[in-house]
């Protein structure tokens, strides 16, 4: 049986919560798939919600129970150590343990994709271990030349230059061949997920899309030749366009997917239209990955307000992948 993985992130945050509440709405996933993280706090928010899965611990995904939300915990913690609803060197602990032990089962072809729930940043630095977020502990542990996040939701799907680096730091970093690269691993998920000849547009960098070079000429030395590029590759690409504009124009159904330059310019449109559904994809790389593009919401965390519809879109668009 093929199975997938849901790492819990961050278990002082939403993360345990919600994938209960997503096993329980979708009770077709629970023989497919195996949790790394807390089987405590599993336990913990089965009570709660009055799950009709009991909570089956393993030492590896081909040990799996039917019938059982089945949890791999490389991390043992009591309930009554975590405190839920703060930042913690704890949680940032757990949650890189979960993704590590993830990646390696994927690795080892024991799960075909890895779902995570968020983590939080500065917990995972609080632990010890100086990654940005999600994307850049896949970037080192598995394996591929290229990678990129690309924010998926049915309105909008917005890829990435550059992600978590200083504005300043990504205008400077921005280069004709990562750009290049960003549009090529563009064509390829949407590719895979069924469309049949994507439809690419490239955001400007700066206002207007530089205007001829009147407000920079990132658009001119670097962007608009890598547009070229790809076009003589066969790709439908076209760009840069005036980041102002670009987006509605997907939405209006122009386009299929937009190429953003840095992390803000893709993420508030995306957010903006569906904060609840979007997901968060790990491209390019030899792990499958997606993810809620939700955070820790800390300040909601163990009040059982919590909504589990990015986690179930993650895995349905992780299935695909």
């Amino acid at each position: 049986m093929k199975r997938f993985a849901i790492t819990m992130g961050d278990p002082c945050g939403i993360g345990p919560e919600i994938i209960i509440k997503a096993l329980m709405e979708r009770p077709n996933y629970i023989d497919r798939c195996i949790v790394f993280g807390s089987a405590s706090m599993a336990e913990h928010y089965a009570k709660l919600l009055h799950s009709p899965f009991p909570v089956h611990v393993v030492p590896s995904a081909g040990q799996a129970a039917l019938g059982a939300i089945n949890i791999i915990d490389p991390h043992p913690v009591r309930v009554e150590d975590v405190p839920i609803g703060k930042v913690s060197a704890l949680g940032g602990e757990c949650a890189f343990r979960y993704v590590r032990a993830a990646i390696d089962s994927a690795l080892a072809k024991e799960v075909t994709s890895v779902v995570t729930a968020p983590l939080n940043k500065e917990s995972l630095h609080l632990a010890g271990h100086n990654y940005a977020g999600h994307t850049e502990i896949f970037g080192e542990f598995t394996h591929g030349d290229n990678y990129a996040m690309l924010l998926w939701s049915k309105q909008l799907k917005v890829i990435h230059v550059s992600t978590h680096i200083s504005l300043r730091d990504a205008c400077t970093s921005l280069t004709r061949e990562r750009v290049v690269n960003v549009i090529q691993l563009a064509h390829d998920t949407l590719k895979k997920t069924g469309y049949e000849t994507p439809r690419i547009a490239v955001a400007g960098l700066n206002p207007h899309a530089g205007e001829n070079g009147l407000f920079g000429d990132e658009e001119i030395k670097e962007i608009a030749p890598a547009v070229e590029i790809c076009k003589q590759r066969g790709i439908q690409v076209t760009g840069p366009i005036a980041p102002d504009t670009v987006f509605l124009r997907a939405l209006k159904g122009e386009f299929d997917i937009v190429v953003a330059q840095y992390h803000d310019q893709g993420h508030i449109p995306l957010k903006l239209l569906a904060f609840d559904e979007g997901v968060n994809i790990t491209v390019g790389l030899d792990v499958v990955r997606t993810s809620v593009d939700h955070g820790t919401a800390f300040d909601i965390a163990g009040k059982l307000v919590a909504k589990p519809d990015s986690l179930l879109y993650a895995i349905e668009i992780g299935e695909k992948l």
